[in-house]
């Protein structure tokens, strides 16, 4: 049953955006069709066909493999303060638990490095035209929007940089969709983050962070072209372009600066975290104390705290993408709290929920798990448009003002990718939380 619901909560929420379209009689149906058939296809061929899912767990493996070696660097500068929970080292000392800034954020810096040096060797520039040119030809959108949106796959902002000879020229669509993707994907880099935090509880998240970022990529077209469809013609149309990059001279120098952009990733995320959480705070603060005297006048029980309201909003588009009602505003939480703290809180409650097994189905921690993929905050707003402007000045107005339906095409987007991973759950599945 709540496959079907699964399925048709893909066709509701593209009618969603469309009933948001900036223009509800252009309708891109080649978008539509080819979008939601890859996303099926790939969905199918990751969780049913066992050639799939023994990719799916190699990619997993290998990435839970890199993480490991990554915390060499974080162990020798850290020493104990580096011990994940309930673990010791050599000396017999133990973990005091579990710190973010000190276990996790690091692995930032070592995943950007290793891209760094993924790109100088010319994997990354090849990954990243093999998508760009299936989504040109098949879903026929402009090559620079295409290579753009391929690019967010595998790393963050700086993918508007593989474009930057046609940013000043994109129509506002185009810049729509660059913006959702990038708000709908994962970078690697902080995608080892994540798998810091759920691993212990969740060992193949990995493999669904690689699939629900490419999932999501996908998701983030068909809904960017539904809420503002193209009105004008990009003068890439159908046409493939090539990646603009700068090529390091050497490859100690591509690691050097793939490092370096790593540590302005920490600090930007420890500095979003320390601000957002504290400014949620002071506004929960002011909603429970409203909601006290509420609840005293009307005797009634109503959490007045931000992220149970938020939850409140989210709670039929987490029934619509299958989560099992008995879960539901458990994951509607967090889903809706993602909106204003940032992806990494969510997933970290995601994490707390697993370890104390409040969740009663398996299901509704892998549908959570590709929701929550992306940068589909409020904050990530503020990056992604402020970072394209700096690239692009002339573009500020037009940036501003396609951003909040961006944003609103990105949340979509990983709800979708979540309610197509749901199509094909099933409980025998090697994908659980376990194997």
């Amino acid at each position: 049953m709540y496959n079907l619901i699964s399925f048709t909560g893909i066709f509701i929420l593209m009618a969603f955006a469309w009933i948001l379209s900036t223009n509800r009689r252009i309708i891109n149906w080649r978008v539509i069709f080819w979008g939601t058939t890859l996303q099926l296809m790939l969905a199918l061929f990751i969780f049913v066909v066992p050639a799939g899912s023994q990719i799916f767990l190699m990619v997993n493996d290998g990435v839970i493999k890199v993480l490991e070696s990554s915390t060499a660097g974080i162990r020798f500068l850290f020493g104990r303060l580096a011990l994940p929970p309930g673990t010791s080292n050599e000396a017999g000392e133990e973990s005091i638990g579990f710190i973010l800034a000190i276990q996790a954020l690091p692995t930032i810096i070592f995943f950007a490095s290793l891209m760094g040096l993924l790109y100088f060797i010319g994997v990354m520039p090849w990954l990243i035209r093999v998508f760009s040119k299936a989504f040109t030809r098949l879903m026929r959108i402009s090559g620079a929007e295409s290579l753009s949106v391929s690019s967010n796959i595998f790393v963050g902002i700086e993918a508007n940089l593989t474009v930057l000879p046609y940013l000043n020229n994109m129509t506002r669509s185009e810049l729509c969709t660059i913006l959702a993707a990038g708000m709908s994907t994962t970078a690697s880099s902080v995608l080892a983050l994540y798998v810091f935090i759920l691993k212990p509880t969740f060992p193949t998240i990995a493999g669904h962070l690689v699939s629900a970022s490419i999932l999501s990529a996908i998701g983030a077209i068909v809904m960017s072209k539904l809420i503002m469809p193209e009105t004008e013609k990009p003068e890439t149309l159908g046409i493939d372009v090539k990646p603009h990059y700068e090529k390091e001279s050497t490859i100690i120098e591509a690691i050097i600066n793939g490092a370096n952009e790593g540590v302005k990733m920490v600090i930007g995320i420890m500095a979003l975290l320390l601000a957002f959480l504290g400014l949620v705070a002071l506004i929960d603060f002011f909603f429970k104390g409203i909601g006290l005297n509420i609840n005293k006048l009307l005797d009634i029980h109503v959490d007045w705290s931000l992220e149970s309201l938020m939850g409140y909003v989210f709670y039929p588009f987490t029934l619509l993408i299958g989560v099992p009602l008995s879960d539901a505003f458990e994951i509607s939480k967090i889903i809706g709290e993602r909106v204003i703290l940032t992806e990494v809180k969510s997933y970290q409650d995601l994490a707390t929920l697993l370890s104390s097994d409040i969740l009663k189905e398996p299901r509704s921690a892998i549908l959570a798990a590709y929701a929550l993929n992306g940068f589909a905050h409020v904050a990530s707003l503020a990056i992604f448009v402020g970072g394209t402007a700096a690239l692009v000045p002339k573009r500020t107005k037009d940036l501003s003002i396609v951003g909040l339906r961006a944003l609103l095409a990105a949340t979509l987007a990983s709800l979708m990718t979540a309610a197509v991973a749901g199509v094909f759950f099933n409980k025998g599945s090697i994908f659980l939380l376990g194997r």
